[in-house]
């Protein structure tokens, strides 16, 4: 059985990075986090095709600090960083990333526009994961 990729948008703050993976009725999702800053993804499509994808962050996390967000349209992954600051990419990994992960522009804030941000999701009817439970978030509008 195979396991496909669904697109993933990133976009980030001084203290989090937010990762949007595009994927309608989604079931069975699972998040990791590791220390270090692997970051892994799975979850059932709709259609019961299994989606998936790991990779090495730019720096380290703090899993503890770490949510996730189910919507009917898409998961979004709020990663706690370990040191405030600006990564200059998202992965570890030098050179061009995988084809599927894009810049969130409508979530982007550069390091001067941190200070006038707005709430950039929204239905209520969402769903929030820490740590595999589910709960109700204050993530600051984001989450």
């Amino acid at each position: 059985m195979s396991i496909r990729t669904s697109e993933v948008l990133w976009a980030q703050r001084s203290d989090k990075v937010y990762l949007t993976v595009a994927l309608p009725d989604a079931k069975d999702i699972s998040v990791t986090h590791e220390p270090e800053g692997k970051f892994s993804f799975s979850a059932k499509s709709v259609q019961g095709e299994s989606v998936g994808f790991s990779f090495e962050l730019f720096e380290k996390i703090v899993p503890e600090g770490c949510k996730t967000k189910v919507g009917s349209r898409n998961i979004v992954c709020s990663v706690q960083k370990a040191e405030e600051g600006w990564w200059k990419r998202l992965l570890k990994l030098e050179g061009k990333p995988a084809p599927y992960i894009k810049v969130d522009w409508n979530k982007w804030r550069d390091e001067d526009d941190e200070d006038s941000i707005g709430s950039d999701m929204a239905p209520e009817d969402e769903i929030t994961i820490s740590g595999g439970e589910a709960e109700s978030s204050d993530d600051d509008g984001i989450l």
